[in-house]
């Protein structure tokens, strides 16, 4: 009996140790796996230019450690959503926005990502004047984006008319965007809208994001038995033909041998691989490329196109593909 207890004592200490020395190592990944509270602050500064004012922010988002967070903002104007951007290595982020005429309160809204959580900025109250003349704003229903590579999502723009009793005629404008990362595309529907004289009702367009997933090379297609002997039934006769041609014309022995070095040619691209169907037969379809993994900014561009006077308005959109 004693022997027993000796033995499951030794077991018990044992057993001790071991949680004792693993304590250390559960702590530092507790730690390193535990989401960080952050703080985010907004600085804005209103310009009057070129007949309309112009909001220049700055906004900053540090973690609880000190250091910079990473990821998307986006800045809303009472709530509703006015453009989005990425943070760079720093943590900080500066966007430039058209303001229609009246008060507004901004405040930026950090979404967090894997290491840290999300955070908003105080309000702060900036004013813009009103010039009188006849402008718009364009606007997304969202200023962030989250997709995986192969999703596709639609996000409603909307164009605001200003001061729309000063138009002479319609306003026709055309929508557009840039900074699409490879493999993928935007598209509006519609792809222009119009605003009339003495509109206040805002007009919409379907703006549709699209992704690109990753595929394997496709399977080889089976080569048929008959495909190099139909392949030499056209070319061999082609290639006699001209080489009879060359030898019958009354010219010089240097432009023969040019013309049947390129009738070889020829002949030699169209049995190997750089011929598409060739490539095709042996190889397969080509493997489709992934929408690549990040962070980027899109910017959605409105200009109207009245004849008369170009008006150029745009915000951006902050979109992260996993």
């Amino acid at each position: 009996m004693r022997g027993i207890r000796c033995r499951g004592l030794r077991l018990e200490l044992v057993a001790g140790l071991g949680i004792a020395l693993a304590m250390p190592a559960l702590a530092m990944a507790a730690e390193s796996a535990r989401v960080l509270a952050t703080q985010t602050t907004l600085d804005a500064e209103t310009r009057d230019e070129a007949g309309r004012t112009q909001a220049h922010i700055a906004v900053t988002v540090i973690g609880e450690d000190g250091y910079p967070a990473a990821g998307t903002i986006a800045i809303r104007d009472f709530g509703k959503d006015m453009a989005g951007t990425v943070l760079n290595d720093e943590g900080k982020a500066h966007l430039v926005l058209d303001l229609p005429a009246g008060e507004h309160q901004l405040r930026a809204v950090y979404t967090g990502d894997a290491a840290h959580k999300a955070s908003v900025s105080t309000l702060s109250g900036v004013h813009a004047q009103d010039v009188g003349i006849p402008d718009f704003q364009v606007s997304l229903a969202a200023a962030t984006l989250s997709l995986t590579a192969g999703q596709a999502s639609t996000i409603i723009t909307t164009i605001t008319p200003v001061n729309a009793s000063g138009l002479s005629g319609p306003m026709f404008i055309t929508l557009s965007c840039s900074g699409n990362p490879d493999q993928s595309s935007c598209t509006f529907t519609p792809g222009s809208v119009e605003i009339r004289q003495a509109a206040v009702d805002p007009v919409t367009s379907s703006m549709v994001f699209q992704t690109q997933a990753g595929s394997a090379v496709g399977s080889i297609p089976a080569a048929r038995s008959n495909a190099n002997s139909v392949a030499w039934a056209f070319l061999l006769p082609g290639a006699l033909t001209l080489a009879g041609l060359a030898f019958g014309g009354r010219r010089r022995w240097l432009n023969r041998l040019s013309l049947l070095a390129l009738v070889g040619l020829v002949t030699v691209l169209g049995t190997t691989g750089c011929n598409p169907r060739y490539y095709y037969l042996n190889h397969g379809p080509p493997a489709n490329k992934p929408t690549p993994s990040g962070n980027y900014v899109i910017k959605v561009t409105a200009q109207s196109t009245n004849g008369v006077t170009a008006i150029t308005r745009s915000t951006t959109l902050a979109l992260t593909v996993k």
